[in-house]
């Protein structure tokens, strides 16, 4: 990559950019790594007489988040990322809308419901927020169809990929679109009249939805000017055209398109005088009450009404006609300002695109395994063994450079070795086609005494985590559903094993789900160890979460709900000492959102004593750093590229006697307070380098995709300065981990 290119980028991310202006009239769009620090925000902040910091000092969750969404939706227009890659970042950015919609506006309308005042620490009332929330939104919206219109779109074409209009289509295409809507979506089709007889359905969330104008009377004589038209969730929304009709390109019809043309058929001796597609978004989020008797049964009754909860967005094409979309509006009881108008496809998120086409994609790689894992040999059977390996020495994965085959090794190694008594493991998120899952019933079956706990609570995830808990117990394992109102979050593994008459445990502790897909899109850390205290704790942990007692009391792991949160003050607290004894102090913070209010508050106090802070965050940030006063030594940053940020990991100097964890919980109030969660320390001194080093500093030196925050809220990306090699922290560690593991 090339310092041209690295500028030309900036001049793509000019356009989202705008999308705060009304907001944020002064951004510098040229920032490098060194003038991060050279405007100082000033900012009305205040602090009382029982050190708590006024409103002006926090930036509202919410909104932090939808400027994250908004960075991704970035990536879309960056010519940094290939063509195919660029379409996917489109559509991750309709995901993520889609959610931001069903939860986090959705949570903001039922508060406003209540009453139109603030609970937060920003101060904003639930209508302000809602309010900035729209204009944003409409603003992303309309830049992300002129991205898929005037960018992406046109590039494929020139690639032969595209996604034809019925206009566009030849004759015999047009013959062969007519032949599949008469055999494939007829069938499927329930056109639904608007009468007396018929009130207007209920939609399902999300669902694409055609709304027709007609004229003439049915067969009952009736006289019907209105019917609605689901689209048959059970067939693709692009469907791809003979290869014989296409010498073999990669041409595909929209599913909306090929309803549109022949929706006239649905309705014989009427007249359609329009027809113009719309989409729903509801209300996801579950409503589960703490006193629930079964919570998988509980569960299993939510998961029907996630699909039809209250209205919260509308969508409709910008060729629909004003009184269609008000009469939609008036039945879904939103304002104008929850409408939004698209210049394309209402469902954007179906969209295909994962083509076989090498050039267009992301350079592929070699998920490489430790070579601890590939050279320790057991000497009783004289093979390759996991559990040699780490009694030799702790070892460290960090995905997806790393493979994500040694957790899933290490479980079938354990399921077939006589040696092994027990095996007890947290899943949040899985699957029941993961081979973890399989590995666990496989150890069950073989007479393991195997213990399961599943969060079902995952959200979106639900229905499969009750799938796999259910495999899991007819295989033979014991499940639990962890805690009522504490979400288990912690990433823990404990496999009990006899050698020669004592009992050994080993250990797998992560920051990511034990889920083989995310492992190679998610960047993530994970230990293996023997260690007997972590491995005593990590026991512990288990007999907390499957049977009853006060909490554990742990050598080595953090633990919320219960000291986690105690100890990062501490941390903290204990470099505030050593700042105003004059020593050398440094806090780098890795983690997906800050937003609970007493960290940040100490943050803040630490700042002021000239303890550096640096912070390395995805997604959400509260605080406002570089503000004149408040925040001079605390900087912001967040990198979005080819892999989804996901490590935790909390670094504190500690006058020379430095502290590093790796962990499972982000710096929210969720976490901290409402979820079982573990943070493991880093002792052995190699491992402890390579994390310092590849996943803190190597970021903190990325200039290309990295972004920063200013005291102001606004998120800035860099791009190299004058002469400066552009950095790109997942590209180096691909290449540095790929070239070291073989090299050695």
């Amino acid at each position: 990559m090339t310092s041209s290119q690295g500028s030309s980028d900036v001049n793509d991310m000019i356009d989202v950019n705008k999308i705060n202006e009304g907001a944020n009239d002064n951004i510098d769009k040229d920032i490098s790594v060194d003038n991060i620090q050279n405007n100082l925000a000033e900012i009305e902040w205040q602090r009382s007489e029982d050190g708590s910091y006024s409103p002006s000092s926090y930036i509202n969750r919410d909104l932090s988040l939808l400027q994250f969404h908004l960075r991704v939706l970035a990536q879309a227009s960056s010519s940094r990322h290939p063509l195919l890659e660029r379409l996917f970042f489109l559509i991750i950015f309709s995901s993520n809308l889609d959610e931001f919609f069903e939860i986090r506006v959705a949570g903001i309308m039922q508060k406003l419901n209540i009453g139109d005042v603030s609970t937060s620490a920003h101060g904003m009332r639930p209508s302000e927020v809602l309010n900035e929330i729209s204009i944003i939104t409409h603003a992303a919206i309309s830049e992300q169809y002129r991205i898929l219109n005037e960018d992406i779109l046109p590039a494929l074409a020139l690639e032969d990929i595209r996604y034809l209009k019925r206009d566009e289509l030849n004759a015999e295409q047009s013959a062969w679109m007519k032949r599949y809507f008469t055999e494939q979506v007829v069938p499927v089709l329930t056109p639904i009249s608007i009468d007396p007889a018929h009130p207007f359905p209920r939609l399902v969330n999300k669902s694409l939805n055609f709304i027709a104008t007609l004229e003439g009377k049915d067969a009952f004589g009736r006289d019907i000017n209105l019917a609605i038209v689901p689209a048959p969730r059970s067939l693709p929304r692009v469907i791809r055209l003979p290869d014989e009709l296409t010498g073999g390109k990669e041409h595909h019809v929209m599913l909306s398109a090929i309803i549109h043309e022949h929706i006239g058929e649905l309705f014989p001796g009427m007249s359609v005088t329009g027809c113009h597609q719309f989409r729903l978004t509801r209300n996801a989020d579950l409503d589960l009450a703490d006193d629930v008797e079964d919570i998988a049964k509980a569960l299993e009754g939510e998961l029907e009404n996630r699909r039809f909860g209250d209205k919260v967005r509308l969508e409709v094409t910008t060729d629909c006609p004003t009184h269609i979309s008000e009469y939609l509006l008036n039945e879904f009881e939103l304002h104008d300002n929850q409408l939004y108008r698209v210049n394309g496809p209402v469902n954007l998120t179906r969209l295909l695109f994962d083509f076989n086409i090498p050039a267009l994609r992301y350079q592929p790689f070699t998920h490489v395994v430790p070579k601890a894992f590939r050279r320790e040999m057991d000497k009783s059977d004289k093979s390759t063994s996991m559990f040699a390996a780490m009694r030799k020495s702790d070892v460290l994965v960090h995905h997806p450079f790393h493979a994500f085959s040694p957790i899933i090794n290490l479980l079938w190694q354990a399921a077939s070795d006589p040696k092994v008594l027990a095996i007890k493991q947290t899943l949040y998120r899985s699957g029941t086609n993961s081979e973890i899952v399989k590995a666990l019933a496989a150890a069950a079956r073989n007479g393991k005494e195997v213990t399961a706990v599943i969060e079902l609570r995952a959200r979106f995830d639900e229905a499969s985590n009750i799938a796999v808990a259910n495999y899991l117990q007819e295989a033979g394992a014991v499940v639990v559903y962890g805690i009522v109102g504490y979400k288990t979050h912690a990433k823990l593994m404990l496999i009990v094993r006899r050698e020669d008459d004592r009992i050994r445990r080993y250990v797998h502790l992560g920051t990511g789900n034990y889920h083989a897909a995310n492992a190679k899109v998610y960047t993530d850390y994970g230990l293996f160890s023997a260690d007997p205290d972590i491995s005593e704790d990590v026991h512990k942990i288990f007999q907390e979460l499957t049977g009853m007692g006060k909490p554990a009391n742990l050598k080595k792991l953090l633990h919320a709900p219960f000291t986690l949160h105690e100890k990062l003050m501490s941390f903290i607290d204990d470099e505030i000492a050593h700042a105003k004894a004059g020593k050398r102090t440094h806090i780098i913070i890795k983690a997906n959102a800050l937003t609970e209010r007493r960290l940040i508050d100490k943050l803040y106090d630490a700042s002021q004593a000239g303890v550096k802070v640096e912070l390395i965050l995805r997604s959400m940030c509260c605080l406002r750093p570089q503000v004149k006063g408040l925040s001079e030594n605390i900087t912001v940053r967040s990198v979005i590229g080819r892999f989804l940020e996901h490590t935790r990991v909390y670094y504190f100097y500690n006058n020379g006697d430095e502290r590093l964890y790796c962990g499972s919980a982000d710096w929210m109030d969720r976490n901290l307070f409402h979820r079982v969660e573990v943070a493991f320390p880093i002792e052995n001194k190699k491992l402890f380098k390579q994390i310092y080093q590849d996943g803190l500093i190597n970021y903190l030196q990325d200039n290309t995709q990295a972004w920063t925050l200013d005291g102001t809220g606004v998120w800035q990306q860099l791009q190299p300065a004058a002469g400066e090699e552009p950095h790109v922290a997942q590209e180096h560690l691909l290449k540095t981990i790929n070239r070291v593991e073989e090299s050695s």
